[in-house]
């Protein structure tokens, strides 16, 4: 009796052990399926670029790694994708800095209000600085792929906000899920008003929004300028981005091709940074075109502006950004100027 339960119990262990045998073949040759989420809208250069990356990973791995993007935020927001990458559900994601700072809150110190005014101090200071962001994003599970910047932030608005006053009279768009941003806002007596970024069309349709800070880029491809006919034209801060994925699915992917793969998500990261930096100049001038109203302050108004920004510093310092992370971005903004 117990030899026959003995024999039955190898038997099903062994038609268990086939089985699994049986779906890790048919796993690989199905390839490792990798999904990427962002919010960048479909067809975007943006979108453009991940595919181009979605085809070099299969490419370098002869095609064991097949990527699938979801684009437009069909995912959800960048704290929900942040969140799906966490569990399991989505392996990568490519994040502004809203969705990167939920990760590792270092990543902001590069989007202080004028605190950086060119490409150029913003190169020199990321290429740095980056050592460093990478490792406290990688001690949070995740892997830096690449890293982006999608243009100058700047204020959109129904009507011209061409003094920080100015805008304190209007609803101003602040991303949901920011709650340090809504509150510094707020401190500095702007009514900022949380909303996802999906629902942006909508809320400035109905009212429920007067202004937005964004890139002119993506103004000019959701054709925000209809709606937020007044640009100013102040370089508020530089949106950074970057494309991460979970520690364990990098983990996963085939290692010897990990390094070519690495490779080609930063050629790609560098590519589309050159990319968009001609595309949003030239978006502006397509925008005035149709109708789109540049409000370019006098010497008084921007110092306004910078005033207002700097009075932040001592707010984001610490709470908004790590303070040594602060101190050294911009220790490495001034080491760049003094050598001009």
């Amino acid at each position: 009796m117990l030899m026959r339960m003995f024999r039955s119990m190898r038997f099903v262990v062994g038609v268990f052990v086939a089985i699994a045998f049986l779906v890790i073949a048919v796993e690989a040759q199905r390839g490792l399926r990798i999904r990427i989420g962002t919010l960048v809208p479909d067809g975007s250069l943006w979108d453009e670029t991940i595919h181009v990356m979605a085809q070099e990973w299969s490419r370098i791995s002869d095609g064991a790694v097949r990527v699938q993007v979801f684009a437009g935020g069909v995912l959800g927001d960048e704290i929900e994708m942040v969140r799906k990458v966490r569990q399991g559900q989505l392996q990568a994601v490519a994040l502004s800095s809203v969705g990167l700072s939920r990760i590792d809150e270092s990543v902001a110190c590069l989007q202080i209000p004028m605190l950086i005014e060119s490409y150029e101090e913003l190169d020199y200071v990321r290429e740095r600085i980056a050592p460093t962001l990478e490792e406290r994003i990688e001690a949070k599970g995740f892997k830096v792929l690449n890293w982006a910047d999608g243009g100058w932030l700047h204020v959109f608005s129904k009507s011209a906000a061409r003094t920080p006053d100015d805008l304190r009279s209007m609803k101003l768009f602040v991303s949901a899920g920011d709650p340090d941003s809504e509150n510094l806002y707020k401190e500095f007596g702007f009514n900022a008003i949380p909303l996802s970024l999906v629902d942006l069309i909508t809320s400035l349709q109905t009212g429920m929004l007067d202004a937005v800070p964004i890139v002119p880029l993506f103004a000019q491809i959701q054709e925000l300028y209809r709606l937020t006919p007044h640009m100013l034209d102040v370089k508020l801060l530089p949106l950074v981005g970057g494309t991460v994925m979970s520690a364990r699915a990098w983990n996963r992917l085939p290692a010897e091709h990990r390094e070519g793969m690495l490779e080609a998500s930063r050629r790609a990261g560098v590519q589309l940074r050159d990319e968009i930096r001609q595309m949003g100049d030239d978006s502006v001038t397509e925008m005035a075109k149709r109708g789109l109203i540049v409000n370019t302050p006098d010497v008084s108004m921007l110092s306004a502006w910078r005033n207002e920004s700097e009075r932040t510093y001592s707010s984001l310092r610490g709470d908004y950004c790590p303070g040594d992370i602060f101190d050294e971005v911009r220790r490495l903004r001034d080491e760049y100027r003094s050598a001009q």
